[in-house]
C-alpha cells in the first residue's frame, strides 16, 4: 500500500500523464496488490481546491469526494498521526497539511507519493516521485 499526496490524486483524476513513471508505476502496482490510501486531510484539501477554483470537476464536490473515497482507503488523523506531526525537523514543510499527511505516512508505514520537492528534500518521510 502506497499514501497519496493531494496533488497525486488531483493529477491522477484530470492529468495522470503528469506523473513521473516511478510514481505512475507505483500507482498501478498498489492498485493490483493491496491498494492506494490517502489521509482524510486530503479530500478537505481536494474541497478548499474546488471551493478557490484551484481546479474544476464535473457534478458535485460530494461525488467527486465520495469517488475519491471509492478509490482510496482513507486513514484518519488520529493521536499519533497528530503526534507525529508535531515532531518533523526544521527542513520539513511547515504547512500543517504537509505535516499531517507527511505524518500519516510515518505511522502507518507506507511510502509517499508525492511531487512536492520540499518534502522529498526534508529526507523525513519515504517517497516515490
Amino acid at each position: 500500500m502506497i499514501l497519496l499526496d493531494t496533488q497525486v490524486v488531483v493529477w491522477l483524476a484530470f492529468q495522470p500523464d503528469l506523473l513521473s513513471p516511478a510514481a505512475a508505476k507505483a500507482v498501478i502496482a498498489a492498485r493490483v496488490q493491496d491498494g492506494v490510501a490517502i489521509s482524510d486531510k486530503t479530500l478537505w484539501e481536494i474541497a478548499m481546491m474546488v471551493s478557490r477554483q484551484r481546479i474544476e470537476i464535473r457534478g458535485t464536490l460530494i461525488d467527486f469526494l465520495r469517488a475519491t473515497e471509492d478509490e482510496a482507503l482513507v486513514l484518519p488523523v488520529d493521536s499519533a498521526v497528530a503526534e507525529r506531526s508535531m515532531a518533523f525537523g526544521p527542513r520539513y514543510p511547515k504547512d500543517p497539511a504537509d505535516r499531517i499527511i507527511g505524518a500519516t505516512a510515518l505511522v502507518y508505514g507506507l511510502p509517499l507519493v508525492t511531487v512536492d520537492k520540499a518534502i522529498r528534500a526534508s529526507g523525513e518521510v519515504p517517497c516515490i516521485w
